[in-house]
């Protein structure tokens, strides 16, 4: 099917939104992304309309006349649906709906609606089935408008009515079915990630960062890689070595965005256990994109209400090789001085990013003064793969060993029967 065909069958859209006085964009602008959400929903963008306000009209969020210019809007851009760029009350949602004729969704919904479409494993489809459900709940009654003309006698209920309450319990009943599956999921994938003895590491950031472009330069080339919001939900994972410090696990998992549904992150809580369970966070930002330190924002605070804020985080500067990064690069280094820029499509920075990566992955590393009969030979071979070996001298019967291994090599390897020293004394005996 061709381009024009495509866009001649997609839902064309009318997106409207509220201009706060804090906000980062100060023209419609601040629709960017919204527009981007919508054309990732299989939409097209036909028309903006943004208004300045204080605080939202409680039944129509903007005023009539707005609503008035909107509705105008609507006709002649032949709008199939209005996106708004924020949450809407069920009340709000009905009112508008009801005042431009045409379906009207908001950000969550949107998403929601991304999320499902993407949605490849049975774990990613039930977070997001269970993420839909509590946004649709406190909004069924939405949904029954049809009815509002069906009338019955005082003490008995009409059908519109009824029939929420049954889509209610149903609703609920599916809610904690999935709830009770997800929870089965999490504890399951939590012992399997915490039993990994290799060092974790997990990328991070906002959607369309160059998380995946990342992991297939430093890992497979087969990884799917897309220029569009939310392009992988499923968490991936897969081995990397790393210079001078040994094998790690690297998993991306899904981006993050502004205003992100609180039921979607709490519904996501299986997935994201990969970030929670990670000894390092790879913060990948888009050095290029204008509105830079409002996603780093957005990041570090999803990061926080997922219980990640105690997990080192360091700060990846992406796509530097792009000729507009250069202003975005320099706001970023003023606040994050040790930021590691490179170019996740050329290659450029990532052997500074190994390095870096290497020098964390030892920081709880021993130092090991040891002994190894020739008769081990196994070990021998395994001083230059999983140790950094700092001196090495034939000696006697052995091979005298000065290295530097990881918590996890000591006890595989049972080094402590080899060690001329405790291991956790500090200064070196004297070698006779």
């Amino acid at each position: 099917m061709q381009s024009s065909e495509l866009e001649s069958t997609a839902e064309r859209a009318v997106l409207f939104g509220p201009i706060y006085p804090d906000s980062p964009v100060r023209n419609d602008g601040i629709l960017d992304e919204l527009g981007r959400l919508v054309e990732a929903a299989g939409g097209v963008p036909v028309g903006r309309l943004v208004q300045s306000i204080r605080s939202p009209k409680a039944s129509t969020f903007f005023g009539k006349g707005k609503i008035e210019e909107l509705k105008r809007l609507c006709l002649e851009s032949e709008a199939d649906l209005a996106v708004f760029d924020e949450e809407l009350t069920p009340a709000q949602g009905r009112n508008i709906e009801q005042a431009l004729c045409i379906r009207v969704i908001d950000r969550s919904e949107l998403i929601l609606d991304i999320f499902a479409g993407r949605a490849r494993t049975h774990q990613a489809k039930l977070q997001v089935e269970l993420a839909q459900l509590q946004y649709k709940l406190p909004r069924l009654k939405r949904m029954w408008t049809h009815l509002d003309r069906i009338k019955s006698a005082i003490g008995a209920r009409g059908p519109g009515e009824t029939q929420i309450e049954t889509d209610r319990r149903l609703i609920r009943d599916r809610i904690q079915e999935h709830q009770a599956k997800l929870k089965g999921l999490t504890k399951i994938q939590e012992r399997a990630i915490s039993s990994r003895k290799d060092f974790k590491v997990s990328l991070v950031g906002y959607t369309n960062a160059g998380k995946s472009t990342l992991m297939r330069r430093l890992t497979d080339p087969d990884v799917y890689v897309a220029d569009q919001l939310f392009a992988t939900l499923d968490t991936l994972t897969r081995k990397l070595e790393i210079p001078e410090a040994g094998p790690c696990l690297l998993s991306d998992t899904v981006g993050f965005v502004d205003k992100l549904p609180h039921n979607l992150v709490t519904s996501f809580h299986a997935t994201l256990s990969e970030a929670r369970e990670a000894d390092l966070l790879l913060h990948v930002v888009d050095s290029s994109d204008p509105l830079i330190m409002n996603h780093v924002d957005t990041v570090e605070r999803v990061l926080e209400e997922i219980g990640c804020g105690d997990i080192p985080i360091m700060l990846i500067a992406n796509k530097v090789d792009r000729d507009w990064s250069k202003l975005g690069l320099e706001e970023l280094k003023t606040r994050y001085p040790d930021l590691i820029p490179l170019s996740a499509q050329s290659g450029q920075g990532i052997d500074d990013l190994l390095t870096a990566v290497a020098e964390d992955m030892r920081i709880p590393w021993t130092e090991l003064d040891l002994l190894v009969p020739y008769s081990e030979g196994k070990l021998i071979s395994a001083m230059a793969q999983f140790t950094r070996i700092l001196e090495e001298e034939p000696q006697g019967a052995g091979v005298h060993y000065l290295v530097e291994a990881a918590p996890q090599v000591i006890f595989d390897f049972d080094l402590e029967n080899f060690s001329t020293r405790p291991i956790a004394e500090k200064e070196k005996e004297p070698w006779e």
